[in-house]
């Protein structure tokens, strides 16, 4: 049953199976819920788990950059 699922994970992912991943992405909140689930669980497929960790990081530079961004922005909005 274990290799039956572990073959299964390495099935591609169809275009439809994508379009409904993208589609979920749109929705607030739950989209950063399933990232977590695809990147971290053991049912999503290989290529989902990978692009979904990826997003991840993305995500996380981006937040980081924004908190650099608005602490220098703040910075030279007090020092006037």
């Amino acid at each position: 049953m274990e290799n039956n699922m572990e073959n299964q994970n390495y099935q591609p992912v169809s275009v439809g199976q994508w379009l409904v991943t993208l589609l979920l992405m749109i929705i607030p909140i739950v989209n950063i819920i399933l990232l977590f689930v695809w990147a971290f669980g053991s049912n999503a497929p290989v290529s989902k788990s990978n692009w979904a960790k990826a997003t991840l990081i993305w995500l996380a530079i981006v937040i980081a950059l924004n908190i650099v961004f608005m602490v220098m922005f703040g910075a030279a909005l007090s020092s006037m």
